[in-house]
């Protein structure tokens, strides 16, 4: 495996990147994307392009604060861009788009594709010149979506973000073979789990692994003596077993079960939104079960601080062995004792021995009786020291070498 330890680091400093992205920028929820956009804008000028509107979301959102805060800078040929609160990063509106991913994968779809790939270039064309964008990086970061953007646009180096499986109906049916053609055409590949790595490697030699990290900083606000736990969570009788994220597919409901009959006198707490066609019907009628519904992110050290133990409950398939859960480090940060499934072998060589990896109810329910048994000041400064070694600016500090030696091999 290409290795990302180096002797000595090289900054990635003064350039202007371009960053094609899936989530938006004003999105709630934390993401790889955005953060690692916001984290390049340290010591370079980046331009954050969102995921684009269709005209199936212009209907949907249009009376949304979501579509009124970006009306106006919606216009195919327009060149304002949106200022965040970091002076090097912009965020740059795409025109709205054909809705084409019903279509069938054939040539009537990629023509579609080919189209609305035009009208974000033009776009783009248009302020690249407008605002002197010279010299610049292009970074699609998981926006699968679209492989073809970068042609035409002529950048120093066009670099795929690759971050999760692809595991969605909609996501598949035209992605895999969109991804293919990403990862084929562009300079180098940055994976966030070695699974992903080792499946894209085979296609393009210049792949890397650079796992996901998480903002301790702000799940470390759990260790504040004066933050108040959120009452949704302090009514709970304790000990809380606790998980912070959706509650949907990936989750081990079969083990979970088994864990939660062996432990009656236990709260087990679901703080997240619900997906109720994954969910079985005996999770709504255990009494030791609990749901709280999403939770603002804002709000997740006043969550976390309630636990007593943090779950990661996800089950082992295809899918799970390539996710790098941020929730693993936001919970760490904390301090808190975390047991989860055995689910991605590759964590235990970032956690050492902070995390407990399980693989049936029983090791799984002595997890968590150890951990609330054993629980101390010294093993809480260890967990947030594991947590301090996996953060955002360490992982994009490891991408940022990357591109730069890329740059100067290139030149």
């Amino acid at each position: 495996m290409r290795s990302t330890n180096t002797t000595s680091r090289l900054e990635l400093k003064g350039h202007q990147i371009i960053i094609f992205g899936l989530p938006r920028f004003d999105s709630k929820i934390e993401s790889t994307n955005y953060t690692t956009a916001k984290l390049l804008a340290r010591e370079n000028t980046v331009y954050y392009v969102e995921n684009p509107f269709t005209v199936r979301d212009y209907f949907k959102l249009r009376n949304s604060s979501e579509y009124q805060s970006r009306k106006r800078y919606f216009s195919p040929t327009g060149t304002d861009l949106i200022d965040t609160d970091i002076p090097n990063l912009k965020v740059i509106i795409p025109p709205i788009l054909l809705s084409i991913n019903f279509l069938p994968e054939n040539i009537f779809f990629r023509a579609a594709l080919h189209w609305n790939e035009f009208l974000i270039r033009r776009k783009l064309k248009g302020i690249i010149r407008a605002h002197r964008i010279e010299n610049f990086i292009y970074i699609n970061s998981f926006n699968f979506h679209y492989p073809g953007l970068a042609d035409g646009l002529d950048p120093l180096l066009k670099i795929y973000h690759c971050l999760d499986p692809m595991v969605l109906p909609f996501n598949r049916k035209h992605g895999i073979i969109s991804e293919k053609i990403l990862v084929k055409n562009s300079d180098l590949v940055i994976c966030s789990s070695r699974q992903l790595y080792n499946e894209k490697k085979k296609e393009n030699p210049n792949s890397y692994f650079v796992a996901n990290a998480a903002d301790i900083r702000h799940s470390s606000k759990a260790l504040n003596p004066e933050l108040a736990i959120l009452p949704v969570i302090a009514k709970i009788k304790k000990p809380v077993i606790g998980y912070f994220g959706a509650i949907e597919r990936r989750i081990d409901y079969d083990l979970l079960k088994a864990v939660i009959e062996i432990n009656p006198e236990k709260s087990f707490v679901f703080v997240g939104p619900v997906s109720p066609d994954f969910v079985p019907e005996w999770f709504n009628t255990a009494s030791n079960v609990f749901f709280t519904g999403p939770v603002a992110y804002d709000d997740m050290p006043a969550v976390i601080k309630g636990f007593d133990v943090a779950l990661i409950p996800f089950k082992k398939d295809e899918v799970s062995s390539s996710i790098f859960p941020l929730k693993l480090f936001e919970y760490l940060g904390a301090g808190k004792p975390v047991v989860a499934i055995d689910f991605n072998p590759d964590l235990k060589e970032f956690t050492g021995d902070a995390v407990v990896f399980c693989s049936d109810p029983e090791t799984f329910s002595q997890a968590i009786h150890n951990a609330l048994a054993t629980d101390s000041g010294q093993l809480r400064e260890e967990r947030i020291g594991i947590a301090s070694e996996n953060t955002w600016e360490s992982r994009v500090d490891a991408m940022a070498d990357i591109i730069e030696r890329h740059l100067q091999s290139k030149s």
